[in-house]
């Protein structure tokens, strides 16, 4: 994924809370301030964050926050359509913002930082097709994880 402006992100997570806001009313359920913190902080973070990783930012910004509103509020995410939860395998459930997102995008997980990146591939996603329908079938969803170990020399858990 290419670096964007602040423009382009402030634009990108304003579209995002619109968009938010109006599915809010939609359901009859009003905005709260620590629900505004939260929400806007996901989008603007825009990555696969756990609920701990949300609640230690979303604390910078407003420190009254719990670690419950953090989660429900994630939940109402999922609910709403505009987050996806994914497991990796480590034991903890991130959640992916999936508002304006390129729905093709694979993941690369490092099986020892955990450090996750987004990916798409057409090439691969053509192959993909031309396999399935050499099969016979369509493809209505696909879920590509790929587990390696990152050459970040950095990367706290890397076996020496």
């Amino acid at each position: 994924m290419g670096e964007m402006s602040k423009q382009q992100r402030d634009k990108r997570v304003s579209g995002a809370l619109e968009a938010f806001y109006e599915r809010l009313q939609e359901e009859g359920l009003k905005s709260t301030k620590q629900r505004d913190v939260i929400v806007e902080r996901f989008f603007w973070l825009d990555k696969h964050i756990s609920a701990d990783e949300l609640l230690e930012d979303v604390r910078e910004h407003q420190g009254r926050i719990g670690y419950a509103t953090v989660y429900r509020t994630l939940k109402l995410l999922v609910e709403l359509g505009f987050a996806v939860p994914k497991d990796f395998g480590d034991g903890q459930t991130r959640y992916d913002p999936i508002h304006n997102q390129d729905p093709q995008h694979d993941h690369l997980i490092c099986i020892d930082c955990r450090k996750i990146m987004e990916f798409n591939d057409e090439q691969l996603n053509s192959r993909i097709k031309d396999i399935v329908a050499d099969l016979d079938y369509t493809v209505r969803r696909k879920k590509i994880e790929l587990y390696a170990e990152c050459d970040d020399p950095s990367c706290p858990h890397k076996a020496s």
